[in-house]
């Protein structure tokens, strides 16, 4: 892969960038990604049709072309538009955990497939939703684990344009959840230019050697986005931010000279890189990019 720009273990931009969306495809954000059968899978917001989508590729540059998973349902009440899901292949079936949003407002709703692509909702009403005082109108952003037969959701909360902290919560079968009694988890943190404002959208990673990794969006203004780093032990409390944050920042001129938003990451044990993809935003157009860093430690 062809890249270019910083000094060695930072997050290198692909020169392919944008590797995803563009005229003809419009507006992309908020990916998930995961290895599925040598492949990589992008599960995606595609905001043109207020819809969920997914498409494939071998190298995380060149996609397939995109097809719709699941579409807006405006007669629920909570989901004129569908948007930022997670999705989880367990034993045969796929699990789908996605933001509705209606009414100025955010919940979070829950689908299943055999085949990755056509997606029923498990129930009419959302799984989980805004609550407490700091969750304001909107929860959004789920990203789930499967670990030793618990579900383990970290979500964004708060506002609904742009989140403002993160929260956590738990379940046995994917749909009932228990909040985090210490909600929220993790909250902006002043002091640091790059995330004075808020925190939100997160992928978490459980480690064998780094606990868990967070990757978040730091909000320097409610405009300006960038890719941040944190770890816990418990991935519940105790985080700590990695020294080097931000990762990844917004390239004046270039096509995501605004924001930097929303990362998925993936570690490639056989070239020992993290690979990241994010959406960047210039003006109102937002795309899909990739990242790459040698060597896998950050704490």
């Amino acid at each position: 892969m062809a890249l270019s720009g910083l000094k060695f273990k930072d997050f290198i931009k692909a020169e392919a960038n944008p590797v995803f969306g563009g005229a003809e495809i419009g507006t992309c954000f908020d990916v998930y990604v995961a290895p599925e059968n040598g492949r990589y899978r992008m599960d995606f917001s595609w905001r043109p049709q207020k819809a969920l989508a997914v498409t494939c590729s071998g190298d995380g540059i060149n996609w397939d072309k995109p097809v719709i998973t699941l579409r807006e349902n405006p007669s629920s009440g909570w989901e004129d538009a569908v948007n930022r899901n997670c999705v989880l292949k367990i034993g045969k079936t796929y699990k789908m955990w996605y933001t509705g949003q209606a009414n100025g407002g955010s919940c979070i709703g829950y689908a299943e497939s055999d085949d990755g692509l056509n997606f029923q909702r498990i129930r009419k009403d959302p799984v989980l939703v805004p609550e407490s005082d700091f969750e304001k109108e909107s929860v959004m952003n789920p990203c789930v684990l499967y670990d030793n037969g618990i579900y383990k959701m970290w979500y964004a909360a708060g506002e609904t344009y742009e989140p403002n902290v993160l929260a956590y919560a738990e379940s046995r079968d994917g749909i009932c959840w228990q909040k985090s009694v210490i909600n929220p988890v993790f909250t902006c943190d002043v002091n640091n230019y790059y995330e004075k404002d808020r925190v939100g959208g997160c992928q978490v990673l459980k480690t064998p050697d780094m606990g868990y990794l967070m990757f978040y969006i730091g909000y320097e203004d409610i405009n300006t986005a960038r890719i941040c780093i944190a770890q816990s032990d418990d991935g519940i409390s105790n985080w700590k931010r990695y020294e080097h944050n931000p990762v990844l920042s917004p390239d004046a001129g270039k096509w995501d000279a605004d924001s930097c938003y929303k990362p998925s990451v993936l570690w490639d044990e056989n070239r020992k890189v993290w690979l990241l993809w994010y959406n960047g935003r210039k003006g109102s157009d937002e795309y899909i990019g990739l990242a790459e860093r040698e060597g896998r430690g950050f704490f």
